[in-house]
């Protein structure tokens, strides 16, 4: 080690390349096999990061405190080094895979669903029937997060997060087929895919038939029970209910002692098109804002009352479909528009929840630049999110890890380097260190605890860590911590254990 010390002051003083060369024969083995399993065997990023560690040392060589353990001090800065190469080397895996998918999105001409629907029932059918039940009720057959659940018997929290993994088990398996779209593109556009009804003579006659042989005829009990179950848009439901009165009735035509049966039938869909007709106008006027006439006599209240409750949800689905234009083939120059505007309110929308909403805020916000922003709600949506608690919890997240990646952990380091290793007693021991100045509201979100007095997983980062000192939503922030060998992650979501703190 006097060897060493000789070396390090012969190469700091005269920048002797023999000395900081012998320096580096008697340590690369040392930094190489240590970043080997810091990086996972990755041999590349292994040779960055040796490289890295002797630039480091050669910049640091004339501040390196007197009698340092120059092998302790390249194996500690090795495992920094590659701690941070993991990190970058995940984030642009991370912004390759978004920018596959939004290229794969952007070079096809074709709608979402247009993609999708060739492949969606393969794919369906290689779920588990419980996932395929979900994806079924919920977008297929478009039921609402209760319906979906009292089906499956299960609460409607319960389903909400069966649909959102079983959307993203549909979306790897169609990754597999060349359809890569984004967990959230995925849902628009499976909740906004044409509902195709069968035709109103193929239905009569299913009807007619299936009926006579099991000597039954209420065929308007029938038709009105198909109508009132099709969640599509009130338009196009008066569409197709006209178009199944003018649809000829030949299929009925099978002999003439059927013909009496025929015009019942035949009288019995014209009333029910009056009363869906009358419902119909019902909604129109509420979805003007106007009051609507008063319910006629003899009418199903039981159905209205359940439109009347839908109101809300169908005018939020139309002001969707309107905007994506979902109804018509796009060009590719108007789906690039779309999907821009389309992140560009999601990130406004997180905006303006926080500006609603400060206590849901933390002050490192700001640290945010537009990239991560857009990150953030590349995967985020109102179906798998519908009470945006995980949307906030990962804006907070990024936000802080952001902080303490730019900002908090160089500076920790430049303060231990300093310090002969000492750790800091208090935070604001770290403002000298700052690059820039950091506002006294960040800095009260962080403290210095000894890390036996936090969960296991935490403990391998030092003697004393920097954490934040308490989350805004336990259940679902994610906690950072920073010390001497390096950093460690809680697991977002994972609930308060992450949080807790052993006096």
């Amino acid at each position: 080690m006097n060897d060493d010390t000789q070396l390090i002051a012969a190469f700091a003083s005269e920048r002797s390349e023999p000395a900081f060369a012998e320096l580096v024969a008697r340590h690369i083995d040392l930094v190489y096999a240590t970043a080997l399993r810091a990086v996972n065997g990755d041999a590349h990023l292994a040779q960055d990061v040796t490289q890295a560690v002797f630039v480091a040392l050669a910049r640091k060589a004339a501040g390196l405190p007197p009698g340092v353990v120059l092998a302790g001090w390249l194996h500690r800065h090795t495992c920094y080094v590659a701690a941070t190469a993991v990190r970058t080397e995940r984030r642009r895996k991370a912004r390759e895979q978004i920018a596959l998918e939004m290229r794969e999105l952007n070079d096809s001409t074709e709608p979402p669903w247009q993609r999708i629907a060739p492949h969606l029932d393969e794919g369906l059918s290689r779920l588990h029937p419980g996932d395929r039940d979900a994806l079924v009720l919920r977008f297929l057959k478009q039921q609402d997060f209760q319906s979906v659940g009292t089906a499956l018997g299960i609460s409607d929290d319960a389903a909400q997060k069966r649909v959102s993994r079983a959307l993203e088990k549909l979306r790897r398996v169609l990754s597999g087929r060349g359809v890569a779209l984004p967990a959230a593109a995925l849902a628009t556009a499976l909740a906004a895919g044409p509902v195709i009804a069968a035709p109103a003579g193929m239905t009569s006659g299913i009807v007619a038939a299936s009926l006579s042989a099991a000597g039954q005829t209420n065929i308007t009990f029938t038709l009105l029970k198909l109508m009132a179950s099709t969640k599509v848009q009130i338009t196009i439901a008066c569409a197709v209910i006209v178009a199944s009165v003018a649809v000829p009735l030949a299929v009925l035509q099978n002999a003439h002692a059927k013909a009496l049966q025929d015009n019942a039938i035949s009288q019995q869909q014209a009333d029910a098109l009056k009363q869906l007709q009358a419902e119909h106008s019902r909604l129109e006027h509420l979805l003007a804002g106007t009051p609507p006439p008063a319910p006629a006599v003899g009418g199903p209240p039981r159905e209205v009352l359940r439109l009347r409750g839908e109101i809300s949800r169908l005018n939020s689905e139309l002001r969707e479909l309107a905007a994506a234009k979902t109804n018509q083939v796009l060009s590719r120059t108007e789906v690039l528009d779309s999907m821009r505007q389309m992140y560009a309110d999601r990130v406004e929308r997180l905006k303006q929840q926080f500006t609603a909403n400060p206590a849901l805020a933390v002050p490192e916000i700001k640290y945010l630049s537009p990239d991560r922003w857009l990150e953030l709600v590349s995967y985020d949506h109102h179906v798998i999110d519908p009470d945006g608690r995980n949307g906030l919890s990962s804006v907070r997240g990024r936000a802080q890890l952001e902080f303490g990646m730019q900002v908090l952990d160089p500076a920790l380091r430049e303060y231990l380097n300093s310090n002969a290793g000492q750790f800091p007693t208090d935070v604001s021991q770290l403002i000298p260190y700052f690059k820039s100045p950091v506002d006294e509201a960040v800095l009260q979100d962080w403290t210095v605890l000894r890390a036996n007095a936090l969960p296991a997983q935490f403990q391998e980062t030092g003697p004393w860590v920097i954490t934040q000192k308490a989350p805004v939503d336990a259940e679902n922030d994610q906690r950072f911590v920073f010390g001497t060998k390096g950093i460690r992650l809680g697991q977002g979501g994972s609930g308060s254990s992450q949080w807790m703190v052993s006096p």
